[in-house]
């Protein structure tokens, strides 16, 4: 969509807002391939992939429009 009154802003991972979403992909190394096959594309990760403090295995990816997104088991 577009809307040539609105002008962009820089997204942030401290916005209000959407920045940010999360795919189930199954397994530990469904996230591993993943992650690894999206840093090799240029994407830049921005944490893991690991479990997090409250049991989660993930990684989080800067993707399209700077928007994060997670990667979880």
């Amino acid at each position: 969509m577009n809307k040539p009154d609105v002008a962009d802003s820089k997204v942030s991972f401290n916005s209000m807002g959407y920045v940010h979403m999360a795919f189930s992909v199954g397994s530990k190394e469904r996230v591993d391939e993943l992650t690894s096959k999206l840093k090799a594309d240029g994407f830049k990760v921005v944490s893991g992939p690991r479990t997090t403090g409250d049991g989660y295995y993930e990684s989080c990816v800067v993707a399209i429009e700077e928007n994060q997104i997670e990667i979880t088991i």
